[in-house]
């Protein structure tokens, strides 16, 4: 079954956005999931540029190059494990990309390195501490708690990464009352 990968679906919504635009376009898949559709058969022409279009239309775009379906897979395998988190992961993310994806973590690495401009482990931790906001902003969980759900091994270091990203604690952006998130997909 033919694949097309999605830049920027990182989340339910996005799958639900990509799935009403399929329906629209009434093309035959068997399953949507972040950043990729699979077909029931293969796309013409015309049929690939009117999804193009209208999935551009919603803010997503279709990857045709292999290594930008890799960055893009890579990007939607981090999210999505770090939004669905429940901290007791004993894998580490360089074995889970791995074997995820099929490739060794040093090419992945350096490929992700060369076309977006950072590691991966600095896009880890920019998508953590976007988590990190948005736990807080609910205010459900008290820092430790969210501490230990993404994965820190202690409240000290993810409030040094905090600050090492936002330039304030994450008691000083409590207080703030600022809600500057950023979107997983301008990460």
């Amino acid at each position: 079954m033919p694949l097309i990968y999605v830049k920027n679906m990182v989340c339910p919504r996005c799958i639900a956005s990509v799935t009403e635009t399929l329906d629209q376009l009434q093309l035959s898949y068997s399953s949507v999931d972040l950043g990729k559709i699979t077909l029931d058969s293969p796309l013409n022409t015309i049929q690939t540029k009117e999804l193009s279009a209208a999935l551009k239309a919603r803010g997503f775009e279709l990857l045709e190059d292999g290594k930008s379906s890799l960055i893009s897979q890579i990007k939607s395998i981090l999210i999505e494990r770090i939004q669905h988190s429940d901290g007791n992961r004993s894998e580490n993310y360089s074995s889970f990309i791995s074997d995820k994806l099929n490739h060794e973590y040093t090419y992945l690495s350096k490929l992700f390195s060369q076309v977006e401009g950072i590691t991966i482990e600095k896009f880890i931790t920019k998508v953590k501490i976007e988590r990190v906001k948005e736990l807080m902003i609910y205010n459900e969980m008290s820092l430790s708690e969210i501490a230990d759900q993404l994965g820190y091994s202690s409240v000290a270091y993810l409030s040094s990464q905090f600050k090492k990203e936002t330039g304030m604690t994450p008691s000083s952006f409590k207080k703030s009352g600022e809600e500057s998130r950023v979107g997983l997909d301008k990460i």
